[in-house]
């Protein structure tokens, strides 16, 4: 939370250049708080697990937050039972008349599918075009950040190689923006694709600016900071197993991949992986809360668009 200052002291543009969040006293005076409604597009075929990472960064702040849940009509999930779905999802056309503060897309295991070829990508686009009238900033994640830029800038992906598995050490591209406040200068994020975004493509977008990246793992945070829209392509949100979950599903099922770097010691599989990206995460979605929901969005929510 910020610390409230009178509206005239000297220390505020101290504070101000060293990125300290502060209030002045005649905004705080004025300021009324509710709950802030956050809606989650979950496109992840095991949705329990991706509910539970979301949940465990959201729920980290004292702000009061309260989260729905849609799926796809247009695909039904298999690896979720249906009345798993009906009792704690809804779909669009449950919430297309309401207004929120955030809204979060996941990735979704379609990378190697053109974004057309997509059994939802129709849904898909009328959700985010929905987005840019009913929802105050929108956090894209993974091939939901891929299909957030190719929808709204038109940024193709690119199908590599080989895959990208691992925790790579990213850098800030942007300094004293306030999605890193409290950031290292260097810090690592777990990554699981096998597509990027080129920063050529990305460059050629003048609303577009790219927040953080990593030499190995490429583009990492891209934005549209006046329409609050954020494109991540790593999964800070992660639980400690989840690399090696994937590692061994993929061993089984006879793919032969590659070990995730930085993860296991040694990057030996057979020792306990080592967590280096909680703080980050923790510290990725709270300030997206705070400084761009929160301090931002506006107190009647139906005044949104």
């Amino acid at each position: 939370m910020p610390i409230k200052i009178p509206d005239n002291l000297p220390a505020a543009n101290v504070l101000e250049n060293e990125n300290i969040f502060f209030m002045r006293a005649g905004r705080a005076y004025a300021q009324d708080i509710r709950p802030l409604k956050i809606l989650i597009l979950n496109l992840m075929p095991v949705k329990p697990v991706t509910e539970t990472q979301l949940l465990r960064l959201l729920g980290n702040t004292p702000l009061q937050v309260e989260v729905e849940f849609i799926y796809t009509r247009t695909y039904t999930p298999t690896h979720t039972p249906q009345d798993y779905l009906t009792e704690f999802y809804g779909t669009f056309k449950d919430v297309r008349k309401k207004k929120y503060d955030g809204l979060i897309i996941t990735g979704a295991p379609v990378e190697f599918l053109d974004f057309e070829e997509v059994a939802y990508w129709d849904e898909l686009s009328e959700i985010m075009e929905w987005s840019k009238s009913h929802v105050w900033s929108t956090f894209h994640i993974c091939w939901g950040a891929q299909a957030g830029l190719y929808y709204h800038y038109g940024v193709q992906k690119n199908i590599l190689d080989e895959k990208i598995s691992g925790v790579y050490l990213h850098k800030l591209c942007v300094r004293h923006e306030k999605l890193f406040r409290g950031f290292d200068d260097e810090f690592f994020v777990p990554h699981s694709r096998q597509s990027n975004n080129r920063r050529e493509d990305i460059e050629k977008i003048p609303e577009l600016t790219i927040l953080s990246e990593s030499d190995e793992s490429g583009i990492y945070v891209t934005a549209n900071l006046e329409k609050r829209q954020f494109f991540i392509t790593g999964h800070a949100e992660y639980d400690p197993y989840t690399l090696r979950n994937e590692y061994e599903r993929d061993l089984k099922a006879g793919l032969n991949p590659i070990v995730p770097k930085n993860y296991f010691p040694g990057d030996d599989p057979t020792k306990e992986p080592v967590v280096k990206w909680r703080s980050v995460a923790h510290l990725l979605f709270a300030n997206w809360l705070n400084y761009y929901v929160y301090q931002e969005t506006p107190y009647e929510i139906d005044t949104i668009g």
